[in-house]
């Protein structure tokens, strides 16, 4: 390999910033101990990214890059080209066009390979850059590997999906572990929120949860079922030869020089195993309002509510609408040498610094009720609660607010007037819930338009009227904008999540209604009447500032536009 080509892919990497020249510096000692070279070096440190890397290479070499698109669905040339030649040279036939083979490949500095095609196919290579989690995905779909001999039918022993040892040796095999991990950084590199990986009776899908929306990203062949999903169980430390009952786990790694917290749910499905990693990425979180999203007018009420020094202040919505991540946010806040702060949680996403967090476990009779009576003899200030699942929490909540204590929960409800109702189902009394109740955020979080290709256009005057939009433009001209896509987005034409949010806080004419028993919507009206914003306004705010989509406000909300 020429070292003109890699000086000038160094020289480049510090040319555009990415790559500063002290870790180029220390790439090249290793390189020089080990013999290695230096862009492989730097992909193994995890000094640069792979997706970085294939830029540069294109970029250096004037050479187009492959996307996941460019794979075809069936091998390219199958009767004349080897799987193992193209396996072993990490390279992947794209197509023919007239006497050009175009070629993904994963090393473009190779000249080996291209000479080597060319000779055997006798038609010009047009190499293509491959990011290399693309690159052998294709490969273990396109060309893969036997993980290992199916049973015979004359074979006394039991299925290979009822054998946990068959299940042990399939799950240790080295293709089997290089496409797990492959699927785990991945979706760790295109910070993916979610790993669903769900077998089907043809094949083995797998989707990723960008900005709360499900995206397929690979189809593997159903032959990979129990090796991935046991695979996935040893690295959750989950039983693999339990397949009838739900289980959870948890997966410690460093991806790409980061340490990144898998949460592994389990559930039996028709076909196997459903699996959900949870990706917790602690160093892309930050716990500050601004990152939220919500407004400030409502952050300041928030805070306000969270200084007061005892009470009950809830955070609603369903699943998925980030009411942990708001309750952190206010925690961290919160965070002072002068306070005792306790949480307790199922189960603990993100470790707070200063902040004393329990791990529920109901198996051994650690409930959310027991914790909370027994912390309370530990005199905390603030106590977060991470979910008032039944009316025994919900009692001894109520009981700690009485005694002094700030109490900060979730409840899964889709208005913060719901909580009123939800409350009083798990039979807190009325008196006691206007004694504590302080506020209620119910929140949702809506995706955020990409700022490089968001277009605007101006609404029909009967939407405009419907939704009443000239009330909340302060008389400016109205402007809506819609999603389009581009590189930066994933061409999804979003790029990240806002919350929006409506804070209840009970006054007379609430506290009136809620001894009177009124319903939801009463309470919701009082509010309003009293300066709420609800929930559809703040998303209709979003939409007009070009934060997010009147359409992904209406999905969120699932109001009626």
């Amino acid at each position: 390999m020429p070292d003109q080509a890699l000086d000038a892919l160094s020289a480049l990497l510090v040319e555009t910033g990415r790559c500063d020249r002290r870790a180029i510096e220390r790439a090249e000692r290793a390189a020089e101990q080990s013999g290695g070279r230096l862009d492989h070096i730097l992909l193994q440190l995890g000094l640069v990214s792979e997706g970085l890397m294939a830029a540069s290479y294109a970029e250096l070499l004037a050479l187009p890059q492959a996307s996941a698109a460019h794979y075809p669905p069936e091998p390219v040339l199958s009767e004349t080209l080897s799987t193992r030649f193209l396996r072993d040279a990490h390279v992947v036939p794209l197509g023919v066009e007239g006497d050009t083979l175009r070629l993904a490949m994963r090393d473009p500095l190779d000249s080996f390979t291209p000479d080597a095609l060319e000779a055997a196919t006798g038609l010009t290579i047009a190499p293509h850059v491959a990011l290399p989690l693309e690159l052998e995905a294709a490969l273990d779909r396109l060309y893969p590997r036997d993980v290992a001999e199916p049973p015979s039918d004359t074979q006394d022993e039991a299925p290979l999906e009822d054998d946990a040892e068959r299940l042990k040796d399939l799950a240790s095999e080295a293709p089997v572990i290089r496409l797990v991990n492959q699927i785990i950084s991945r979706a760790v590199e295109t910070r993916a929120s979610d790993i669903h990986i769900e077998p089907f009776e043809d094949r083995l899908r797998v989707r990723y949860r960008y900005d709360g929306v499900l995206h397929e990203v690979e189809t593997l062949s159903a032959q990979l079922i129990p090796a991935v999903l046991s695979r996935v169980k040893i690295m959750a430390r989950l039983d693999i030869a339990e397949r009838r009952l739900p289980q959870d786990g948890r997966i410690k790694l460093a991806v790409r020089g980061h340490e990144i917290d898998f949460r592994v749910s389990t559930i039996p499905s028709l076909h196997g195993e459903t699996l959900v990693l949870r990706v917790l990425d602690r160093s892309s979180v930050r716990f500050d309002y601004a990152t939220l999203g919500l407004s400030d007018k409502l952050v300041a009420r928030l805070r306000d509510l969270l200084a007061l020094p005892n009470g009950i202040v809830l955070v609603t919505g369903p699943t998925g609408s980030g009411k942990t991540t708001t309750l952190y946010t206010g925690l961290t806040d919160l965070n002072a040498v002068t306070r005792k702060l306790v949480t307790i949680e199922d189960p603990i996403e993100y470790q707070l610094a200063g902040i004393n967090q329990v791990q529920v476990k109901p198996q051994i009779g650690l409930s959310f009720a027991a914790l909370l009576r027994s912390i309370l003899r530990q005199d905390p200030d603030v106590i977060m609660v991470g979910e008032i699942r039944d009316g025994e929490t919900a009692q001894i909540a109520v009981q700690a607010a009485l005694t002094g204590h700030l109490v900060l929960s979730t409840l899964h409800t889709n208005s913060a007037s719901a909580a009123v109702i939800r409350l009083r189902d798990m039979g807190v009394e009325d008196y006691l819930m206007t004694a504590v109740l302080r506020g209620v955020l119910a929140q949702r979080l809506v995706r955020r338009l990409c700022p490089h290709c968001k277009t605007g256009y101006a609404p029909p005057d009967a939407l405009i009227d419907r939704l009443g939009l000239r009330a909340l433009s302060n008389a400016a001209p109205i402007t809506l904008y819609q999603a389009t896509g581009c590189p930066h987005c994933r061409q999804t034409g979003y790029l990240g999540r806002l919350a929006i949010a409506e804070l209840l806080e009970p006054d007379e004419a609430i506290e009136k209604l809620i001894f009177e028993r009124a319903d939801h919507l009463a309470i919701e009206r009082a509010a309003v009447a009293a300066g709420m914003e609800p929930l559809f306004t703040a998303g209709l705010r979003a939409a007009l500032a070009g934060e997010t989509t009147l359409e992904d406000v209406t999905r969120s909300v699932r109001a009626t536009v």
